[in-house]
């Protein structure tokens, strides 16, 4: 004989921190994947494309301030420094004061391709978003001063 499992309440696991952490990580890295699957037609990995968008942030950056920023040994960051600059998405220059060093700076190019990749993003969540209910949306607007929080602490 067949026995049935209890279903959980999912509003019940939500009460408790441990349940709103794991429904938060769960969801969020879920739209994480569907937002990456956007990307704008170019091969750029996850790390290059997250660099370029700390580059276009931070011009002049040196690589090692990148590597830190980033949270990557240098060797590793001047690797994704390098395929950048070959594929002509950033540029090096002399560092302004320290000679030894050199500074990262977005070009125009890596500049449309972050712009293209944001613009493809934000179109496919505005298309979800009005899926949602005005009220879905509402409770959306307020969580996201708070979700902006929580990942810069």
């Amino acid at each position: 004989m067949l026995t049935k499992t209890p279903k959980k309440d999912p509003v019940a696991s939500l009460r408790s921190d441990a349940g709103l952490a794991s429904a938060l990580r769960v969801s969020l890295a879920r739209l994480n994947r569907r937002l990456r699957r956007q990307a704008a037609g170019h091969s750029l990995t996850p790390t290059q494309l997250a660099t370029l968008a700390a580059v276009e942030r931070h011009s002049g950056i040196t690589p090692g301030e990148l590597a830190e920023l980033e949270k990557v040994q240098p060797p590793s960051m001047t690797r994704v420094i390098a395929g950048l600059e070959e594929r002509e998405l950033v540029s090096r220059t002399p560092h302004p004061t320290d000679r030894r060093q050199v500074t990262v700076s977005v070009t125009e190019q890596g500049s449309t391709l972050l712009k293209e990749e944001r613009r493809r993003k934000e179109a496919w969540l505005t298309q979800r978003l009005k899926e949602l209910t005005a009220e879905e949306r509402a409770v959306l607007r307020q969580a996201a001063p708070i979700l902006e929080k929580l990942s810069r602490i």
